[in-house]
C-alpha cells in the first residue's frame, strides 16, 4: 500500500525486544538498522509523490529495502537462537 510504514518493529512486532537489544549491542545491526529506515521513508516519500523517480528507481530502493530487511531479520532469529 502506498505511503503505509514499514519500519521494522511494526513489520516484525514479535520480535520488539531482540530487534531493541541488537540496536544498542551491535553497531552493524544498528547501521543496517538504520539504512532500513532511511529507504523506507525514501519510499515513502516517492509513493507520496513528494519526490519525483524513475519506476526503474522506485523498485530499485524496494528491492533494497527488502533486501536489508532479510539481513535483519536473519540477524535477529540468530540472536533469538542464541539466546534460547
Amino acid at each position: 500500500m502506498y505511503g503505509e510504514h514499514h519500519d521494522l518493529v511494526h513489520e516484525l512486532p514479535e520480535h520488539r525486544e531482540a530487534i531493541h537489544t541488537l540496536k544498542t549491542e551491535n553497531a552493524h545491526f544498528a547501521r543496517l538498522f538504520e539504512q532500513y529506515h532511511e529507504v523506507d521513508k525514501h519510499i515513502r516519500r516517492v509513493e507520496q509523490e513528494i519526490e519525483v523517480v524513475s519506476d526503474e528507481h522506485a523498485e530499485e530502493l524496494k528491492r533494497k529495502r527488502l533486501a536489508l530487511k532479510d539481513e535483519l531479520f536473519a540477524m535477529i532469529r540468530k540472536h533469538e537462537d542464541a539466546a534460547a
